[in-house]
């Protein structure tokens, strides 16, 4: 899962960048809202953490230009302790959900969590497909109950395919969503990465679409 994360406060931000990071997350990053504004309307994003206290632009215009351009990635907004209006004004805007600081990291990450499997049009908390499972807030997955043990790119490319299981996923939107914009990215890696999850995950639960991309299904016989 890749998230945008904008943050004006270097030691907050500096604390969730590497909360997000260990907990599976590709992370972009930006200090004020201009620079959000156009991460957000250029690059793809599972999810936005979105400070309202912002330098340059303040956090509710540039949630509004967002939308106003299309952009559609949940956000959560983090708010003032007591700041009701902001909470007013980032949902008015188009925020999904809110935070009020000081906050716990581990409340936040399960927001996000929350954001990102609705989006995707789930409603367990766990994922399935199959044997295969895949627990986000451990960011574990096994298979017929064994634990997987996984890379952290690994880990994301699963997991990404499971939100998104049944539909053909090409790799260019994989690479999109699996690395951050600092990362050298070359789709040809994606191939390398799903050649070792098959070794790990069974050769066969992750189906090749010729020309198209890649598409997760339960094995024959197996449950969805």
């Amino acid at each position: 899962m890749r998230v945008l994360l904008v943050e004006d406060d270097p030691d907050l931000s500096r604390q969730l960048k590497g909360s997000l990071a260990d907990a599976g997350y590709a992370v972009d990053y930006a200090p004020d809202g201009e620079e959000a504004q156009f991460l957000g309307e250029t690059e793809p994003y599972d999810a936005v953490v979105l400070d309202l206290g912002l330098p340059k632009t303040d956090g509710v215009t540039v949630l509004e230009r967002w939308r106003k351009a299309g952009m559609a990635s949940p956000v959560l907004i983090l708010t003032a302790r007591g700041a009701w209006s902001e909470k007013v004004a980032g949902f008015d805007a188009g925020a999904d959900d809110y935070l009020t600081k000081p906050f716990h990291t581990e409340e936040l990450l399960a927001r996000l969590r929350a954001l990102v499997r609705r989006a995707a049009g789930h409603a367990q908390p766990a994922l399935a497909c199959g044997a295969l499972r895949l627990d986000p807030k451990a960011a574990r997955a096994s298979v017929d109950g064994e634990p997987l043990r996984l890379t952290s790119l690994e880990y994301r490319l699963l997991h990404y395919l499971m939100l998104h299981q049944g539909r053909v996923i090409s790799r260019t939107e994989l690479v999109e969503h699996l690395y951050d914009q600092d990362f050298d990215r070359d789709s040809n890696t994606i191939e390398v990465f799903v050649g070792r999850l098959r070794k790990k995950i069974g050769p066969d639960r992750i189906e090749t679409v010729r020309g198209l991309g890649y598409r997760i299904l339960p094995l024959k016989g197996e449950a969805g």
